[in-house]
């Protein structure tokens, strides 16, 4: 299982409408989200009234069109519902007609009797149901807004489709060879001859194809999520949902209250997150094993297809306020399950069926966690059944186990993660293994998994695993180790980039490229300077033979160290790193740096006279120190040497 229990092992099973899925959606949705009422009168004539309207009229009919009577020296502009009886022109409003005598646009008189208008198509499709009326109202925002000309063709999508799923598709064709090639169909009305072009009809095509294919993998997914569900449930219903297998925890509020515990350990123990350059790493400092990989199914919100569904499939749970609950919090929030009915449900029913291995190795994290400590004869039986009736491997049942003890902040259950380590270790083991295993105090044992796993410096990874292998080997006291391996990888993260042309559109991705490198290389150079300070290692990380672009960080940060607490050997050190190197001149530079902040550190603090003294002690030897060696320097220079 590779890092089945952390992982996303794919996007939900969904198509992308491409780049028109904007237009797209809104022109689906135009379809009434109810069934019709077919027994209506209203339905009756607008299915009618499509069936039999002359399909070079279709265009006018989807056309938004405003009022064109005259009101104080002024156009209406009304949105236009109703047609003209008379001529047949969508040219005034209903309350405008009523006062108008003839058609502003054919100055044909308007009879004054209750047949003078008659709704147009489209309006007669919304107020039938065969088109929604919330749809309306989003084309008619467009109309408002400066994408007229996309509201328009919206309409006429939204009466193909009321062709297409009430029987009509002859009508679309027709429309097409009728319409669309005829060379003699041409309008002096720029809309108008947009909406004849075959184009349109083709766009319409291809969009309806998506929304077809989108479909049948939303029904796929909801059928493959609820084939899922069926079957853990037949074999929870086999094992009597586990009723007569005693648990470890007395109830739910206990087993709570020490989930809450393993992550307060979680948090307190964890390393600072120095990763500020990079969005690779997605898991939380602080977090578990379980809640990295419950976040990991979860679907992000904002997908309303996937919504749908889930609310369809929640007629299969039992506790639907659970459900609820996992929307409205997450589903990290809802572990421990409260029960083992709730854990199929809330696995099972939500996120992707794709992410089933992920799912399965959570049900095992979950048993494991529920029944660990007691007697083995209790229940290894049932999950070596899961495992025979599943499909899982002995692999990926150690590993789901080494995820939950590495969470169990008991020093049992590391002791017993470090034994069975050994066989699951290999390229695919997940980084933060070792990064627990760091912050849990066994450095060794995480040196052995980067080492397994082959982290080693021979390929890129990302910037949290490269800080992770960085900070193990100087926890080991390999200072040389790491050094080494910081270089090695920033060496290669510099090439890759340096491979790379620039796109065409970004003429700065190479100045952006360069940045990059530089965040991996200060980031892991700040770290390696910051391990050496904590542990009083710096004595022997300024004998490293260290470049121009490391040592700018370098110097950085023992700088900015030394400044913060003068009291500390962090600047002696500094300026023995550059007297090593006969750089006189920039160890007399810092020398008189560090002067000023421990005058200023002597004034602004109350300092004990012990470190009072050793700090005048240190700061005297330091300054004798710089002198001599620049007065050699220039002895030198005068003599030739």
């Amino acid at each position: 299982m590779e890092r089945n229990l952390i992982n996303s092992w794919g996007s939900p099973s969904t198509s992308s409408a491409g780049a028109g899925s904007r237009h797209a959606a809104s022109a689906r949705s135009a379809a009434s989200p109810l069934q019709p009422n077919y027994s209506s009168l209203a339905v009756q004539k607008a299915l009618e009234h499509l069936a039999s309207l002359d399909l070079i009229e279709l265009c006018s009919e989807a056309k938004v069109e405003r009022c064109r009577a005259t009101r104080d020296l002024r156009s209406c502009g009304r949105y236009v519902q109703h047609v003209l009886v008379s001529c047949g022109h969508a040219s005034l409003c209903k309350e405008c007609s009523q006062r108008c005598d003839s058609c502003p646009i054919c100055r044909i008189p308007i009879p004054k009797n209750d047949s003078r208008l008659r709704p147009r198509l489209y309006c007669e499709c919304i107020e039938a149901g065969l088109i929604s009326k919330r749809c309306d109202e989003r084309f008619q925002e467009k109309e408002e807004g400066d994408d007229q000309l996309t509201a328009d063709v919206l309409r006429l999508y939204a009466l193909f489709d009321v062709a297409m799923e009430n029987n009509l598709v002859s009508l679309i064709c027709h429309y097409v060879t009728d319409v669309c090639m005829d060379e003699t169909a041409v309008s002096s009305d720029p809309v108008i001859a947009f909406l004849l072009d075959e184009v349109v009809v083709k766009d319409w095509c291809k969009r309806t194809f998506r929304n077809i294919l989108n479909d049948l993998q939303f029904l796929h997914e909801s059928v493959s999520k609820a084939k899922q569900h069926a079957d853990i449930m037949a074999w929870c219903i086999r094992n009597e949902f586990l009723e007569n297998v005693r648990a470890r925890y007395g109830n739910l509020a206990s087993w709570r209250s020490v989930a809450r515990e393993r992550k307060a350990a979680a948090t307190k123990r964890s390393w600072p997150d120095v990763v500020n350059h990079s969005a690779e790493s997605s898991v939380k400092a602080g977090s578990l094993f379980i809640e990295d990989a419950l976040s990991n199914i979860e679907i992000p919100q904002g997908h309303p297809q996937h919504m749908e569904e889930e609310l369809r499939l929640a007629s299969l749970q039992k506790d639907r306020d659970s459900l609820f609950r996992s929307k409205l919090e997450g589903l990290a929030v809802c572990y421990p399950f409260e029960s083992l009915r709730a854990a199929v449900d809330m696995l099972f029913l939500t996120g992707s069926s794709d992410m089933v291995v992920a799912k399965e190795a959570i049900f095992l994290y979950y048993i494991f966690d529920r029944h660990w400590t007691t007697p083995d004869d209790n229940w290894r039986s049932i999950i070596d059944d899961f495992a025979a009736t599943f499909g899982i491997t002995r692999h990926s049942l150690i590993e789901s186990l080494t995820f939950y003890l590495l969470d169990d902040d008991t020093d049992e259950a590391l002791k017993e993660a470090c034994n069975l380590l050994p066989e699951i270790c290999g390229p695919s083991t997940h980084p933060k293994i070792a990064q627990v295993l760091l912050e849990r105090g066994v450095p060794e044992t995480a040196l052995m998994v980067l080492r397994w796993s082959g982290h080693d410096g021979s390929e890129i990874v990302s910037l949290s695993e490269a800080v992770t292998a960085v900070r193990v080997r100087v926890e080991c006291g390999l200072l040389t180790e790491a050094f080494m391996y910081q270089r090695m990888l920033c060496a290669k993260v510099r090439e890759k980039n340096s491979k790379r042309g620039p796109p065409k559109d970004s003429p700065n991705h190479l100045e952006a490229k360069t940045n990059r490198w530089g965040d991996w290389l200060e980031t892991l150079v700040t770290e390696i300077c910051c391990l050496c300070i904590k542990r009083n290692l710096v004595d022997r990380m300024i004998e490293l033979p260290w470049n121009s672009d490391e040592e700018k960080y370098l110097s950085k940060c023992l700088l900015d160290c030394a400044i913060h607490d003068p009291s500390t050997t962090t600047g002696n050190l500094l300026v023995v790193y550059y007297l090593q190197r006969y750089r006189y001149t920039e160890a007399y530079e810092i020398d008189a740096k560090l002067q000023n902040a421990e005058q200023d550190f002597l004034s602004m603090n109350s300092i004990d006279e012990r470190v009072l003294s050793r700090m005048r002690s240190a700061s005297h030897w330091r300054a004798t120190l710089v002198v001599s060696s620049v007065k050699a320097c220039v002895k030198f220079s005068d003599h030739g040497i």
